[in-house]
């Protein structure tokens, strides 16, 4: 029986997405459809793992009335889910979808404070649950008031049980993830950016930021760059992947699809190659559809060829 992959979302939230005709900042904007949905990036990854017929559990907190609501959207989904109850309220993100540009303007919540005692127990239960993991997922932001250094502790539980783990994050607790080696990293051209406080002005200088990362002991760096593509590097080589042509609906979801790609194809056993065709496939085909909709193995498979794969680089 196949090993399931665990999402670990720690933060996440009531995703509320309305569409304008046109959003007019300091105006009154009309909504002509809403809709909610759980959100939080390892809650997406779970999503498109599960359509994928991937076993699936999503891990994390959740708080109050909006918590329910969110473990409410998982259940009608099919999505197994154990997430711990804190004080407080479960954000909402309110996605803005204006149907004129085809520009989503999000405005997130900061979210619930869990307890120091809500942390620790939060890690044990992950630690305990591990022998069922083949992958670990960590993704989006930390609570409020959570140690900048606890990605890196759920990593280091990881790698000591031997479960590979996926780390997809930003600023802190991205910086203080990679010290614990995760397996893998999805980081936006802008978290690179940021984590090496630098702007980089060509694709070679891309990948060497990316190799060096992989010097440290990661085995897949996998850095998404919108409508430019994305850049997978390994100890081994170097892939560029470049999307076809879509009208991009929404971004919501799509690095997430990259992230459940890649692992749907560490758990069979796929080639770096094909990882950065899937990998740029999902990512496309979710960039494509409207609010917080997200590929299907099916729609991934049938786009496959027509992603634009080159090899820079063999060791």
């Amino acid at each position: 029986m196949m090993k399931k992959v665990h999402t670990v979302t720690l933060n996440p939230a009531v995703d509320k997405t309305v569409t304008v005709d046109h959003f007019a900042t300091g105006e009154l904007n009309r909504i002509k459809t809403m809709r909610t949905d759980a959100g939080g990036k390892g809650i997406n990854v779970a999503k498109v793992l599960h359509s994928f017929s991937v076993p699936v559990i999503a891990r994390g907190f959740q708080a109050g009335h909006q918590g329910k609501i969110l473990l409410d959207k998982l259940r009608e989904q099919g999505i197994p889910a154990q997430f711990i109850e804190a004080e407080g309220e479960t954000r909402t993100n309110l996605k803005v979808v204006d149907e004129q540009t085809k520009q989503t303007t999000e405005l997130n919540e900061a979210g619930s404070i869990p307890s120091k005692e809500l942390l620790e127990q939060f890690a044990a239960d992950y630690e305990s649950e591990l022998h069922e993991a083949a992958i670990v997922v960590l993704g989006g932001s930390l609570p409020p008031g959570t140690p900048a250094d606890y990605y890196r502790r759920l990593i280091n539980i990881a790698n000591h049980k031997g479960v590979r783990t996926i780390l997809d994050a930003d600023g802190e607790a991205l910086a203080r993830g990679i010290e614990a080696k995760p397996f893998a990293l999805k980081p936006n051209i802008h978290e690179l950016e940021a984590l090496y406080d630098t702007r980089f002005e060509t694709e070679e200088e891309i990948v060497a930021a990316a190799r060096h990362l992989v010097s440290k002991g990661i085995s897949y760096v996998l850095v998404s760059m919108g409508s430019a593509g994305s850049l997978l590097v390994s100890k081994q080589k170097v892939f560029r992947a470049k999307p076809f042509p879509i009208t991009p609906l929404s971004t919501v979801g799509a690095g997430d699809s990259m992230v459940a790609a890649m692992a749907y194809c560490l758990l069979h056993h796929k080639s770096d190659e094909e990882m950065a065709r899937w990998t740029s496939a999902a990512g496309t085909i979710t960039a494509s559809k409207s609010g917080t909709e997200v590929c299907t193995l099916e729609q991934v498979n049938k786009s496959l060829a027509r992603i634009d794969i080159k090899c820079l680089a063999k060791s």
